[in-house]
């Protein structure tokens, strides 16, 4: 008595599988899990520019960075126009990050100059 059916098809039902269908052929690799899915966009400059504002306005309230001011500007612009017009938003991230760094320096400088020469002693 033959275990094989001559006509091709799977001698025995699968466990689980409703009575008169059969497993699919296996074709591939074997693993049954697909393709993975595609990445997510990327957020583009809509990211970047929360965190230039975040830090201009915090630059502006805790270390009195005049050049903070413009900078949240540009920032605030550039999240309005991430969605639109990303080009035009990195430019003004740029400036953005630059009129904050360049405040930061400042700061910082005029903060050292102000102890070495002891304007901060009590």
């Amino acid at each position: 008595m033959s275990q094989h059916d001559p006509s091709g098809e799977y001698p025995y039902q699968p466990y689980g599988a409703p009575y008169g269908q059969q497993p699919p052929p296996h074709h591939g690799s074997g693993y049954g899990y697909g393709y993975p899915p595609p990445p997510r966009p990327s957020e583009g400059p809509r990211a970047t520019a929360i965190v230039a504002l975040v830090l201009n306005l915090l630059a502006v309230v805790s270390c009195c960075n005049i050049l903070a001011i413009p900078g949240a500007v540009l920032a605030g612009l550039a999240l309005g126009r991430s969605s639109t017009e990303p080009a035009s938003a990195k430019n003004l991230l740029v400036w953005s990050w630059t009129l904050f760094a360049v405040g930061f320096v400042l700061t910082l400088g005029t903060f050292v100059f102000l102890g070495v020469n002891g304007y901060l002693d009590d």
